[in-house]
């Protein structure tokens, strides 16, 4: 039996917090939290002071890389 198109197998339940700037903390459903900014030349393309933490899509990239 396979799920209808409209039911979700999975609902995830992420919190995002904007800590200062471009400075984001997400609390994840276990509780863990994640920093997450702009570097590099996202940041300089934007002209936006950069921070030393990763992009939200260096997560995405990391998670379906492995």
């Amino acid at each position: 039996m396979t799920p209808e198109l409209h039911m979700s197998l999975y609902d995830s339940v992420v919190h995002v917090q904007k800590v200062r700037g471009t400075h984001r903390r997400a609390t994840l459903p276990t509780g863990q939290t994640i920093e997450f900014g702009v570097h590099g030349p996202i940041a300089a393309h934007f002209r936006l002071e950069p921070d030393a933490m990763p992009l939200p899509v260096d997560y995405i990239v990391a998670s379906t890389a492995g």
